[in-house]
């Protein structure tokens, strides 16, 4: 075999040895530099926020908050930052028993137990302040606000909504839907009602060729849940960038909308990144853990490399699926695509005002599918999980890529060890990536 390369994989690195006369073009993001002080980052965050007072004005005087953190697919720091945060919100008065912790699960399930404290990451948060789940399908838990202007029910988790100080926090990442991860996206779908979420996931927003990753320009998903915001009223945000090794490389805090895009625009240039060409043969991650715990999740890593897949090419993604498939909604929707076919369920698709909860996942599924051929290597699915991916299952990454290479006639190999978080895009006269 020729030379090896490591892809992410579950909670370490997958080792793939590529075939004799294979050419690699690992393509990764730009190297950032961690910051060396990450709580005194943090604190300097939120002492100078975007676009607001410091946070320790913001709590002065208010009698309720509450904090929203992304679930456990997402690898955020919160034990960097939920404790100066409630820390200063007790020093301006508002009680422990006023101050609360919600994780925005959106439609995913809950995270409770040890993945509970492994989530928050500091046992004196969970010991102090009230964590608790948001629950989507839980009508009396939601304050309804109306509609937007396209239509979409507004119903967001009442204890953001009727906290006097709302704070969001997350991960600024590529989204394969919504442009980029984070911000407006945690408070909606992360603490909005079924409703809201089935219709802004609905196909009218996700086959519109801006709701792709990286764009926030003309992206209805984007746009969309940027009215919801305003409709909330008054949010700020910690934003946070972190590197391969998960360490912290950005930090910032402010007006939601405000700090989001600022958060974006340090991140685009590093996560954006500029291809020569397009191959026939293209081989990615789904992250590794958090990311690649479910197949649903998986489906990310399978859409964002697309812009330099070669029609009719082979893109193989390595997925640990460490938890199995996802929901059970998102296994029938997988059933209704291996038994309709990918035209007749995107029709169905169409003539529905409401998705079906998690049926979008497998919409976006259709995307890499009507692009090229999709290969899966994984050791988490049982045969019947298997079967309803609706794609190629391989038992060897390295025979895949050495039969997509013979196929192809073409030894070049695109790499992507870091999967969904790193977006690929083509542009013919872009710099070539260093050889491997």
């Amino acid at each position: 075999m020729g030379k090896s390369v490591e892809i992410a994989f579950g909670r370490g690195q997958l080792s793939v040895s590529l075939p004799d006369g294979a050419e690699p073009t690992v393509i990764r993001k730009t190297s950032l530099a961690k910051l060396a002080e990450p709580r005194q980052a943090i604190r300097q965050a939120l002492d100078h926020p975007v676009a607001a007072k410091p946070f320790a004005a913001l709590a002065a005087g208010r009698g309720s908050a509450c904090i929203l953190i992304c679930d456990i697919t997402r690898p955020v720091p919160n034990k960097l930052f939920l404790r100066p945060m409630i820390e200063d919100l007790l020093k301006g008065g508002i009680p422990a028993e006023r101050i609360s912790v919600l994780v925005a699960t959106g439609l995913h399930r809950p995270n409770e137990g040890a993945e509970l404290a492994e989530l928050v990451g500091d046992p004196w948060v969970l010991e102090t302040v009230r964590v608790d789940n948001h629950f989507a399908r839980n009508d009396a838990d939601h304050v309804d606000l109306g509609h937007t202007s396209r239509r979409t029910p507004v119903k967001i988790d009442r204890r953001l909504v009727e906290a006097e100080l709302r704070i969001v926090s997350g991960l600024i990442e590529p989204h394969f839907m919504a442009g980029w991860s984070g911000g407006r996206k945690v408070l909606a779908p992360g603490v909005a009602h079924h409703e809201t979420i089935r219709t802004f996931h609905s196909a009218r927003f996700m086959e519109d060729p801006l709701a792709i990753q990286c764009n926030l320009v003309g992206n209805p998903l984007h746009e969309e849940q940027l009215e919801i915001v305003r409709m909330v009223g008054e949010v700020y945000a910690l934003n946070t960038v972190l590197d391969e090794d998960r360490d912290l490389v950005y930090v910032n805090f402010g007006e939601v909308i405000a700090s989001h895009l600022a958060a974006v625009q340090f991140i685009t240039g590093a996560t954006a990144i500029p291809v020569p060409r397009r191959f026939h043969t293209v081989l990615t991650s789904s992250a590794g853990y958090p990311l690649d715990k479910t197949y649903y999740q998986t489906v990310k890593g399978m859409v964002t490399p697309l812009d330099i897949l070669q029609p009719g090419g082979t893109l193989i993604i390595a997925s640990e699926c460490s938890e199995g498939f996802g929901s059970a909604e998102f296994r029938s929707a997988q059933e209704r695509l291996v038994e309709l076919g990918p035209e007749r369920f995107l029709a169905t698709l169409k003539a529905k005002s409401f998705a079906e909860i998690d049926e979008w996942q497998t919409e976006m599924q259709l995307k890499p599918m009507r692009l090229g051929r999709i290969q899966l290597y994984t050791t988490g699915l049982d045969g019947e999980e298997r079967r309803i991916t609706g794609v190629e299952l391989i038992s060897s990454i390295e025979e895949a890529v050495r039969r997509s290479i013979d196929e192809h006639g073409d030894p070049a190999v695109a790499v992507i060890p870091e999967g969904p978080y790193v977006v690929p895009i083509f542009a013919s006269g872009a710099a070539p990536q260093p050889p491997l």
